[in-house]
């Protein structure tokens, strides 16, 4: 997903995304220790994906102590 569209969300819909990413991120562990996973590039897109929802987090979290 896309930074832009990332801005885009509330507060609420971020915590909620990066709750369903590190529940699929798990998911795709567990398939890679199973040897059934296919895409291992998708482990690293989740992550990344989960990194730039907290990042944004964080920027509004320092933007409202300000």
């Amino acid at each position: 997903m896309k930074a832009e569209k990332i801005r885009e969300l509330t507060d609420e819909e971020l915590n909620q995304k990066v709750s369903s990413c590190k529940e699929e991120l798990f998911n795709l562990r567990f398939q890679l220790a199973t040897g059934q996973l296919d895409n291992h590039k998708r482990i690293k897109d989740v992550k990344k994906d989960i990194a730039r929802c907290k990042t944004i987090l964080r920027q509004r979290e320092i933007a409202a102590s300000r």
